[in-house]
């Protein structure tokens, strides 16, 4: 059942202009500015008071911008790698597993830390919005939302890619308030973007606002709170895949706050993130010392997509310019990004499931990989104090020992779909 729960206090400020201003319930750009901008959430509580484990997620309910805490959360879990640590060589390796892991007290029934944006999302959400929530994955973030929407009769629309529903599985049937389009066979997370885009035009929709929504980006933070307050201390390094860059974003957001709370030192972590070759945009824009994305032709990333086993890390416009984005996230932390192949991948997972015990997804094993490298390259000190961000794990554990059902498609479009046709079926599912 939901705990009770007084909402959290907090003021909204633009990473731009410094500018503070109230929440208005939905707000996901500065009022009044014109240059692109994050806003970040300022909490009334300085130091972080992190409640007990049956809180799930909410445990870190003073730095989540919510209004109402739902069922069936979990919060991710820190622990010091031994073996896998050993095999590398590294002498203060912590890994912060969000997924399937019930041995070490991590219930994600969808494997993945897309659970930690769609508990605090959903949990910003108030029941007098009466809104249907517009949803745009490439797979993990999708099937998060299904299920906490599901289990809290929250309506909801997701837009995914044709190829990638595969990755919408769960456990039970997916209750009928939760609606499934595609963008065709062939498309990526971008068309589906685009398609989201149209239906959160459709009045009585809202656009959950991706990287902008500070309630999914301080979501995905709880990793850092989990790792810094099992630790003890900030880390050196932060190890991460991205499609988007918005858990790195949101890691350097809390390494922030928890510097401001004066217990685990004035640390700021170097945030090494990665990709998943030959799909590279990020990589490609920060190597080129360039703010903005370069140009990416619309069919060579379609093709790069299908090449990498890694789907999640797929997106094409990233909030890699905007101010407070990923491109100053590196800048401020002094961090780099880093590549994987499939084939490095793959075998980063192996030995992570040989090591540790438990499975991980491919974007997980893309970070893993470049960790693996960057010490058989001497780019960290072996003896710095690591955190690996394992942003999904456990799925074939979970699925071992569940019956899976699938989420079907209610309608399927082209990839570039004729605005009005889409809004009028669209206005039918509900």
């Amino acid at each position: 059942m939901n705990k009770l729960f007084a909402k959290t206090k907090y003021h909204l400020q633009s990473v731009k202009t410094g500018n503070i201003f109230e929440d208005s319930g939905w707000l996901l750009d500065a009022p009044g500015e014109i240059e692109p901008t994050l806003i970040r959430p300022i909490y009334e509580k300085k130091q972080l008071n992190i409640k007990d484990d049956s809180w799930g997620l909410y445990k870190f309910a003073d730095w989540l911008p919510v209004n109402r805490t739902l069922q069936g959360s979990s919060a991710p879990v820190t622990y010091k790698s031994e073996r896998f640590a050993a095999e590398l060589g590294l002498k203060n390796l912590w890994i912060t597993f969000n997924g399937y892991w019930p041995e070490k007290n991590v219930y994600m029934k969808t494997g993945s830390f897309k659970e930690t944006e769609a508990y605090s999302v959903c949990g910003r959400m108030t029941p007098e919005m009466r809104k249907i929530l517009v949803v745009a994955s490439a797979g993990n973030t999708s099937r998060s939302f299904a299920k906490v929407c599901s289990e809290n009769n929250i309506p909801l629309i997701l837009c995914v890619p044709e190829d990638n529903i595969n990755a919408l599985w769960f456990d039970k049937p997916v209750s009928g308030c939760v609606k499934l389009i595609c963008s065709r066979s062939g498309s990526d997370y971008f068309d589906a973007i685009n398609l989201s885009n149209i239906v959160a035009g459709i009045d009585g929709f809202i656009a959950e606002g991706g990287a902008k929504n500070v309630a999914r980006r301080d979501g995905m933070g709880t990793t850092v709170l989990s790792a810094v307050t099992t630790i003890g201390k900030i880390p050196d390094y932060y190890f991460q895949a991205v499609g988007s860059g918005t858990g790195a974003i949101a890691a350097w957001e809390a390494n922030m706050r928890l510097i401001a709370d004066g217990r685990f030192g004035k640390n700021i972590m170097k945030l090494m993130v990665s990709q998943n070759k030959p799909f590279i945009p990020i990589y490609n824009a920060w190597k080129a010392n360039s703010r903005a994305m370069l140009s990416l032709d619309d069919n060579l990333a379609r093709k790069q997509v299908e090449e990498i086993d890694a789907k999640v890390l797929s997106n094409r416009k990233p909030p890699y310019p905007v101010f407070g984005g990923l491109y100053d996230a590196l800048k401020e932390t002094g961090g780099d990004v880093l590549l994987a192949s499939n084939e490095e991948a793959s075998k980063a997972a192996k030995l992570f499931l040989e090591k540790e015990g438990n499975d991980i997804h491919p974007a997980a094993a893309v970070s893993a990989a470049t960790l693996i490298s960057a010490v058989k390259n001497g780019i960290i000190d072996k003896d710095a104090l690591i955190m690996l961000n394992i942003t999904g794990g456990g799925e074939m554990k979970f699925k071992n020992e569940n019956t899976i059902h699938y989420l079907k498609p209610d309608i399927v479009f082209d990839i570039d779909p004729d605005a009005e046709e889409v809004k009028e079926k669209v206005r039918k599912l509900f």
